[in-house]
């Protein structure tokens, strides 16, 4: 149980910051507060400090306005400190991350009285290595085999070099530190290559710069924090290392998830493995000749010797395989895509025929093994860098042919990882693995895809991430789906056993008309609901702030080709300009006392804040279910068939009530907001799921008109 004397911490941190930031109190908050303290403080451990509870996760859905990153600061970092724990934030955008980092953390520093530390947490990638710009900036030749693989796709030395001193000199004066995002200019990928490492090009205490590296800095400043700030990304990659490699052990580790619903997306991203066929032909062509240089720069050491002598039969197997890959894959793609065209065939439940499945466990092999070799060159070519030990290889050798060696490993088992997922045998009841296949021309040269997903990282995160966690905390203001917390349960993994609560909003939504005029028709009818949402949009007020929300990019540019000329006048679309710009403009005009009308697509749907006047009428075009197309859902949705479910209410209508309820939440940002929502899509009053739909919204106050009896189950 939570003791007396941390709590009264807690409570006491709760006031001063109230008072000094002359603040109101929210009942939600302190709900939030409450919840997390006590899911927290009830964490029960041995004696050797290993967690023995299993209630050591609780998911709160609390909407804006709440005040969620205050109350769970304020009420996880204390109980992380007093239990010897380290608390990582996790996020889903920058935008939120940043200001956790530049406004909540400060704040609540300054305001708070408790005594703590907090630093950023990024990936290695996202750090210029010194050796590198130490190597471009002084225009020393790069190994040449290099040039096989990356060099070509900078420009030209001088300008990589330009680059290089320009970064060292404000890295050495101390005005940057070294990470890309924060480098005043945008900095190109094939260029930012050239100058970081990832995990298995780092050579670690062994570089001759190991004391001036930008990420080692940032990671020895980490180990002084009790706050660190992440995302999501880069906390799924640590799992994905073991746990602990760039965070802090989850067994030490109390998480909070922010924006908690893209979690389930986002691991399924870091399961997701792709293969190009020509591509792979490619870097093994180069790698086939690189192999004398190979042998002429390492062959003096014996193992290593000894290994490249069977690389020669490694890709004598491999190379003909692949090529047997495209023969056996072109006949399914229906016609020949034209340039920049995809054309995908998926494989019905993820289930190969036998000749795909025998190709891929073929394969499978030859490129673990060239990875195992690979993988042991490369811990020699860092025994090397180790003037204690003896290899047999000079270090300036071993530096040198690092980055190629340690390059090709990660290709090769980004390989062995897509033709494993390929050809592994289907677990009985178990979610089957989505496969498919992508066709295309890429400058008038074809490509052959092979791709392969789970099409769900439930067991995955219950295993390596609740399971081995101290503590866990997720919030989002979309958690539950038609009012239910069913939907993330099954997406995340979370067990029955964690706390879960809906917290009240500070908001009355009864400043809000929701509306389903006459004018909304059936989406079916794509001519007669194009000309209902033009018809609609000619008659919104010349001085309305309006954001329409589209599900279609061809829809949205229809309908702005038949607006008139003097709404069209009014109108920022997300097709013509990127976001900052479209929402800098738009504000200038509501302050200039003009009509603005954004004409947005489903991004515009969530992560828009446009209070008070800046939006005060949302429109949604069309129910927002996800178009039928995706290979990892569309799998799913069949292997929930084939046992008796419906995919499209157990699936579909779920992720459609989540997404419209951010849609409708763009609307009231702030207690004093006040607007209309009109829904422009009758299947909401139609269709049986149409009234499950409206009941999980806000209670907004509502105008239907037109309503009728629900008639099918069919969407």
């Amino acid at each position: 149980m939570l003791d007396d004397a941390l709590k009264s911490d807690i409570q006491a941190a709760y006031r001063r910051v109230i008072e000094a930031r002359s603040l109101r109190p929210r009942y939600g908050q302190r709900l939030m507060m409450a919840e997390i303290a006590r899911t927290l403080g009830d964490i029960r451990t041995d004696e050797q400090g290993k967690r023995v509870s299993q209630e050591h996760v609780c998911v709160l859905e609390a909407g804006t306005g709440t005040g969620k990153t205050l109350a769970y600061l304020l009420s996880a970092l204390p109980i992380a400190q007093a239990q010897g724990k380290r608390l990582v934030i996790s996020t889903a955008t920058v935008a939120l991350q940043e200001q956790v980092l530049h406004q909540d953390l400060p704040m609540l520093k300054a305001s708070s009285g408790l005594e703590f530390e907090y630093a950023l947490a990024k990936g290695r990638g996202r750090y210029v290595c010194v050796a590198k710009l130490d190597q471009l900036m002084d225009g020393a030749e790069e190994n040449p085999t290099m040039s096989l693989f990356e060099q070509s796709l900078v420009s030209s030395q001088e300008d990589i070099g330009e680059l290089a001193r320009e970064l060292a000199e404000a890295y050495g004066s101390g005005e940057w530190q070294g990470d890309r995002d924060s480098w005043p200019q945008a900095i190109a990928d094939p260029q930012w290559r050239r100058l970081t490492v990832d995990h298995r090009q780092c050579t670690n205490r062994r570089c001759g710069h190991f004391g001036a590296c930008a990420f080692f800095r940032a990671r020895r400043g980490m180990d002084e924090a009790d706050i660190i700030v992440a995302n999501h990304d880069l906390v799924l990659a640590d799992l994905s290392l073991g746990g602990g490699v760039v965070l802090p052990n989850p067994k030490d580790t109390i998480y909070v998830f922010d924006e908690a619903h893209h979690l389930p997306d986002k691991a399924l991203e870091h399961f997701y493995h792709r293969q190009g066929v020509n591509a792979s032909m490619r870097w093994l062509g180069q790698l086939k000749k690189s192999l004398t240089d190979l042998n002429t720069g390492l062959g003096a050491q014996h193992t290593i010797a000894r290994l490249l002598g069977q690389f020669p039969d490694l890709l004598a197997s491999i190379e003909p395989r692949l090529g047997d890959a495209f023969r056996l894959a072109q006949p399914l793609a229906e016609r020949t895509p034209e340039d920049n065209e995809r054309l995908h065939y998926r494989f019905t439940m993820g289930r190969l025929p036998a000749a795909f499945r025998d190709l891929a466990q073929q394969l499978v092999t030859p490129f673990a093994e060239l990875s195992r070799h690979l993988e042991t060159i490369s811990d020699i070519l860092r025994e090397s860098l180790d003037p204690d030990k003896s290899t047999g290889l000079a270090r300036e050798q071993a530096e040198a042919w690092l980055p190629l060696i340690a390059l090709v490993h990660g290709r090769a088992l980004e390989a062995h990882a897509l033709w494993q997922a390929f050809g592994a045998e289907e677990v009985e009841d178990a979610p089957p693995q989505a496969r498919w296949l992508t066709f295309e021309q890429r400058s008038g040269e074809a490509e052959l895809t092979f791709s392969a997903s789970p099409v769900s990282a439930a067991e995955t995160l219950a295993r390596y991430l609740w399971g081995s966690c101290h503590g866990a905390v997720l919030t989002s203001a979309t958690l539950t789906a038609l009012g239910r917390f069913d939907r993330l349960q099954e997406r995340a993994g979370l067990a029955n056993r964690y706390r879960y609560q809906s917290l009240p909003s500070p908001f009355d939504y009864s400043r809000a008309v929701l509306s389903v005029p006459r004018e909304a028709v059936d989406p079916g009818d794509r001519d007669a609901h194009e000309g209902a949402i033009v018809d609609f949009i000619e008659k919104l007020g010349a001085d309305e702030a309006a954001l329409v929300l589209f599900s279609s990019r061809k829809q949205l540019r229809a309908v702005t080709a038949r607006l008139e000329e003097e709404t069209a006048a009014r109108t920022l679309s997300q097709d013509d300009m990127p976001r900052r710009e479209l929402i800098e403009r738009h504000r200038k005009r509501i302050d200039d006392g003009q009509g603005s009308i954004i004409l947005g697509l489903a991004s515009f749907a969530e992560g828009i804040d446009l209070p008070g006047d800046y939006l005060t009428h949302v429109v949604i075009t069309r129910l927002p279910f996800a178009v039928p197309d995706d290979p990892v859902g569309a799998t799913l949705a069949e292997w929930i068939e084939s046992r008796g479910g419906n995919p499209f209410m157990k699936i579909s209508v779920p992720d459609a009530s989540i997404k419209l309820v951010q849609a409708c939440g763009r609307l009231i940002r702030k207690e004093i907001d006040t607007g209309r929502i009109t829904l422009l899509d009758r299947r909401v009053l139609t269709r049986r799921y149409g009234r499950a739909l409206l009941d999980a919204l806000p209670p907004f106050r509502r105008e239907i008109e037109g309503e009728s009896a629900p008639a099918t189950l069919a969407s």
